[in-house]
């Protein structure tokens, strides 16, 4: 009776452990460039070229734009790229999302693909939010919803129309744009960086290699027997330690009606979209539309590289131009 006993407080005590969430690294983390990512997939990939980053003839760039100030040290900036707008006509909007592992990257990634973008009659906007060295899950997410706030709350001075607005992403860009547009209408994702009466709902959803569900037979995210990986830097916590917490931050676990289409362009890697082909069944429970790309034997950064840029970028407009039908 005594051994029953002592399992019982040992089993009462290992219940309400609890776990010192990991700190911010602080500095800035600089290992993810795009530049680093060619040179090191020239080797396995000796014919890819770098997509040519020539902005596209009459596209403009407003730089450097502040849309929330999350703290009185720190704002927040995005750039919009766009052609002149016709008298009257408004066009959508692409919120854009960089990768690195949510403590790395810089939202110039995605200049290249922002201009042709905005050539192609889109409003492009590459966005920067706080990485992990700075701020911890849901703070990102907080960003993301604030920059698509502060899109719709200035959309008439860019001729955006405010009920087509997508959030496009790569790698941990893409987990975030799913994240962010699953959570339509959730205002516990929200956060508070500015515009608060505006709403933060996107109207599609572009993924390009993000993960879906972190807790998944398909996820390789948060091994951390040789390192701290990177996305339990991210979450504050192993994925052992708070699996409530990585089950909240997946896409996965927040489809509803309020989901809009979804596109879906991956590589060859198959961990870098795990949980996505559980998320389509449930789209299609729904009636949910959307799309699959997969690109074999391209790397995880293929979207950066010829040959794969030109497909990348036709994928992405005939599928924004297929669920944003023209005014």
């Amino acid at each position: 009776m005594r051994q029953r006993s002592n399992l019982i407080l040992v089993f009462a005590l290992s219940a309400t452990v609890t776990y010192a969430q990991l700190k911010p690294t602080g500095g800035k983390d600089t290992s993810f460039t795009v530049q680093g990512s060619y040179l090191r997939e020239k080797k396995y990939h000796p014919d890819i070229t770098l997509a040519d980053s020539t902005l596209p003839a009459g596209v403009r760039i407003d730089k450097a734009i502040t849309f929330s100030t999350p703290s009185a040290e720190r704002n927040l900036k995005l750039d919009v790229y766009a052609r002149p707008a016709a008298s009257g006509k408004a066009r959508p909007a692409v919120i854009m999302v960089h990768g690195g592992g949510w403590r790395s990257g810089d939202r110039s990634h995605n200049n290249t693909l922002a201009g042709q973008l905005a050539a192609n009659g889109f409003v492009a906007i590459p966005v920067e939010y706080r990485l992990s060295t700075e701020a911890l899950y849901p703070a990102a997410v907080h960003d993301v919803k604030a920059a698509i706030r502060w899109i719709r709350a200035n959309a008439k001075q860019y001729a955006i129309d405010p009920n087509r607005v997508a959030v496009l992403g790569f790698s941990a860009g893409g987990q975030l744009a799913a994240l962010v547009g699953t959570t339509n209408q959730n205002k516990d994702f929200d956060g508070s960086g500015g515009n608060s009466g505006v709403s933060s709902a996107v109207q599609a959803i572009v993924d390009i290699d993000g993960v879906l569900a972190f807790i998944h037979p398909e996820s390789g995210e948060g091994d951390d027997s040789k390192s701290t990986s990177a996305a339990t830097y991210w979450l504050g916590y192993s994925k052992t330690q708070r699996p409530d917490l990585w089950q909240e931050a997946s896409a996965l676990n927040h489809i509803d009606k309020q989901t809009p289409p979804v596109l879906f362009l991956n590589s060859s890697v198959d961990r870098m979209h795990g949980g996505r082909d559980d998320l389509i069944k449930k789209l299609n429970e729904l009636g949910t539309y959307s799309e699959v790309h997969t690109f074999p034997d391209a790397p995880h950064t293929f979207l950066f590289f010829n040959p794969w840029f030109a497909p990348t970028l036709t994928y992405i407009t005939e599928f924004l131009n297929r669920v944003f039908p023209a005014n």
